[in-house]
């Protein structure tokens, strides 16, 4: 006895399925799983690495494949290759909610580290622990946004726990060589972007140490190249204005 099978249908295993809505209508592609990501990122280059198939379909779970009026209708072409690299590119990656909750986990994590590396308590200029981060982080609620970087969200986090906590970017300490004849000028432009001078040095040029925030380096830097016509000069000494041993509460 044979058993009859739709032409339309397809069936395929450990997939990841992306989705587009295009003309009033759903089509999904069916990729390996961990390679939209890859491919998003300009790390795989191999279409053939990325999708399981080049078909198209308006279901990839029931294996229906979409119909060729479907397609020109709404991508203007027919070519089911050209129509995946659109999918791949601008459609939405489904994940189950184990694998968006793991995925969700591992990036509060990684934003709790980040934060954690940049900065410190501002009165004991020590560094907290990715754990004490992780607790403030749950206090204030944030939530994690899976389509932003974790190092945007990082800087987000850093500006909602200074309404909570005593907690500031760890400064970098820089060294600035001025030529005497700009010197004057170019101090009174850079006092804004200073937090701290450690010291001055005025002989044939003036010599600053200085303690900055991290966010204002390359303003700095362009100041003094542009204004000295690259007879000034900028030597990072520290990375990270940081006190040994780590916060704790």
């Amino acid at each position: 006895m044979s058993i009859f099978t739709p032409t339309n249908q397809i069936r395929l295993t450990n997939v990841a399925v992306v989705r587009i809505k295009k003309g009033g209508k759903r089509f999904e592609i069916a990729c390996y799983k961990n390679s939209v990501i890859s491919w998003r990122a300009g790390a795989e280059k191999d279409l053939d690495e990325v999708l399981q198939t080049h078909s198209v379909f308006v279901n990839v779970s029931k294996g229906q494949v979409a119909k060729k009026d479907d397609l020109t209708k709404s991508f203007g072409t027919d070519d089911q290759t050209e129509i995946c690299k659109e999918i791949l590119t601008k459609g939405e990656l489904q994940v189950s909610d184990k694998e968006r909750h793991s995925q969700l986990e591992t990036m509060f994590r990684d934003i709790a580290s980040i934060v954690a590396e940049k900065c410190v308590n501002p009165e004991t200029k020590r560094p907290y622990t990715v754990s004490l981060i992780e607790r403030a982080m749950k206090d204030i609620h944030y939530s994690v946004k899976a389509n932003k970087s974790t190092k945007q969200q990082a800087l987000e986090v850093i500006r909602q726990l200074k309404e909570s906590m005593e907690i500031q970017r760890a400064h970098m300490r820089l060294r600035l060589v001025l030529p005497a004849k700009e010197a004057k000028r170019l101090k009174e432009k850079l006092k804004p972007l200073l937090q701290v001078v450690e010291s001055e040095d005025f002989d044939e040029e003036l010599e600053m140490v200085v303690l900055v925030d991290p966010g204002c380096f390359r303003e700095i830097d362009e100041l003094i190249r542009c204004e000295t016509k690259g007879r000034g000069s900028l030597e990072v000494l520290n990375l990270k204005d940081v006190e040994e041993g780590e916060e704790k509460f």
